[in-house]
């Protein structure tokens, strides 16, 4: 535990060199040290008032023999620990500078095990404030709870506690192997990310009420792979019981569109592809190669570890299946996706044209080409324009998502609301992104959660990639206070945000806009149409 200190004097000073965080002057809490499960624990004061203690230890490091390993319990320190900055990413690759989503250099380490919280002003031992848990996305290969674009202050701000649990990504939270099932315990290999947010989630029932938290009301917030390992929490018999309610942004397991869990054999066969590959001798060997060694042999032999498996420990059955038989966990669920989200992007989304939009449909919907065009009529170029955005609004993750707030409808008796964010960002003049071309990008996957963060400005800590105007801020303010209500009391409802509860007799869903805040039907007819004619890209 390198960061285990003796207390010192009140003046004391500490530079925020890692994880992203800037460099400055440690802040001392007064009140701290809290007393957690493992130790003493100190933050940081933030200029706010807000309190954080950033990359705090919620098991021991997955290193070395533990090393596709379930997650286990931390050991207890001695002296304070200072929990004053972020400290490893989960083993991901770094970031160039030009890309979209770049939030500075965070080193990247298998010892990663961390939870980074954020409490509101004078929250204190015992207030039982509602706890928002972040669970990433990077579609199970990348990502990080340190990015600043998650940061917690504006939300703990507004009430909240705010927390992120980091877990392990790609090959180390993903792999099986027949011997590593034989050696578990449990007949199972593979899901050592969900076992991490499990850990974490368990983590939180014993110890958030140390920093004023009420473990009995905790909403676990994903999005994309973070989302699809929420919908995997919801059946799994290791989570029962830790969250109360969820939000899942862009991403399920349900649905004609929606990926699917990976099964255990299929997993297994790709550990020991990945085996001969490292020419190791068995998983004993396998422990002992650095994690650098084990990305490029994977890389050279092209083999990706998807994501988690239906391994019956961890996750027993696909969630659709548990789903109709109504064995996932009966919550409130808010679920939401972006305008132009996941695969939405096709020959028909994409037009500028009539012209564009027609060959479109043909392209796509051959014979029922014509059936398409009635449902989605355009006599001109912008009729075109606005149909393809609304067909793009229907597709991906917006039809995803629908699918899972139909799919637990049919079988909880919880609320559920559906929304969308529909609101593209601005661009300063001339600005380049190397992953992202501003022009077409639209209402891009992820562009919704610097405004449900209220982190807008981390867009423009490195350079500027965003010409924020007030309405963006207002709009933030707003979906903010969205996510308040539903974490505060299982409502997104809000004076300004008359969110309708979702009926599968009558879809609505409330979307977040250029021009404000507005309810929406669903066409049935549509929808329909869409669901029944997978896309060719």
């Amino acid at each position: 535990m390198g960061r285990i200190e003796a207390l010192v004097c009140c003046t004391a000073m500490a530079l925020l060199a890692l994880g992203g965080a800037h460099a400055g002057v440690m802040n001392p809490i007064a009140g701290d040290p809290i007393t957690i499960e493992s130790g003493k624990l100190s933050g940081t004061l933030l200029d706010s008032g807000v309190k954080a203690y950033l990359g705090v230890p919620f098991a021991a490091p997955p290193v070395r023999e533990l090393r596709w390993h379930e997650p286990m319990p931390v050991k207890p320190w001695k002296g304070i620990y200072n929990a004053d900055s972020k400290i490893t990413n989960c083993y991901i690759p770094l970031r160039a500078s030009t890309l979209n989503h770049y939030f500075g250099e965070i080193k990247s380490s298998e010892d990663c095990l961390n939870v980074n919280i954020w409490t509101p002003p004078g929250a204190k031992a015992g207030d039982k404030l509602p706890v928002v848990v972040w669970i990433h996305g990077g579609g199970f290969q990348e990502g990080s709870i340190n990015f600043d674009i998650y940061g917690g202050e504006p939300l703990a701000k507004k009430g909240v506690i705010f927390m992120g649990i980091s877990y392990r990504v790609n090959i180390f939270g993903n792999l099986a192997h027949p011997e590593l099932t034989k050696e578990s315990g449990h007949n199972a290999s593979g899901n050592y990310g969900l076992m991490d947010q499990i850990a974490g989630l368990k983590w939180i029932q014993r110890n958030i009420a140390a920093f004023g938290g009420d473990p009995a009301n905790v909403t676990v917030l994903g999005q994309s792979a973070g989302a699809q390992a929420v919908d995997d929490l919801t059946v799994s018999p290791l989570a029962k019981g830790l969250f109360a309610k969820l939000i899942g942004m862009s991403g399920s397991f349900h649905g004609p569109f929606a990926p699917q869990n990976g099964t255990l054999a299929g997993t297994e066969a790709l550990g020991v592809k990945l085996q001969e590959a490292m020419k190791a001798r068995d998983i004993a060997h396998m422990r002992t190669i650095p994690a650098d060694q084990i990305v490029e042999a994977a890389r050279a032999a092209k083999i990706v570890f998807p994501g988690p498996n239906i391994d019956g420990y961890v996750v027993p059955e696909t969630p659709e299946q548990a789903y109709a038989a109504g064995r996932q966990m009966d919550v409130p669920m808010l679920l939401s996706s972006v305008g132009t989200d996941g695969n939405s992007h096709n020959a028909v989304t994409d037009a500028t044209t009539l012209a564009d939009y027609r060959n479109g449909a043909e392209k796509l919907y051959g014979a029922d080409a014509p059936a398409f065009l009635k449902l989605f009529p355009a006599k001109n170029d912008a009729e075109a324009v606005h149909q393809a955005k609304e067909v793009a609004r229907i597709t991906g993750y917006g039809i995803i998502e629908r699918d899972w707030a139909k799919a637990a409808s049919a079988t909880a008796k919880s609320p559920l609301w559906v929304v969308q964010f529909n609101h593209p960002h601005p661009y300063p003049p001339g600005v380049v992104i190397s992953d992202m071309d501003v022009k077409t990008a639209g209402v891009y996957h992820n562009s919704d959660l610097p405004f449900w963060f209220g982190t807008l400005d981390s867009l423009n800590l490195y350079r500027n990639t965003r010409a924020w105007t007030p309405y963006d801020y207002k709009l933030s303010n707003q979906m903010q206070d969205v996510l308040v209500a539903f974490a505060r009391t299982g409502s997104p409802v809000t004076a300004e945000a008359k969110v309708p509860r979702y009926n599968p007799r009558r879809e609505q869903r409330l979307v977040f806009g250029d021009d404000g805040l507005a309810v929406e039907t669903l066409n049935s007819k549509q929808v329909d149409f869409i669901q029944t004619h997978p896309l060719k890209n």
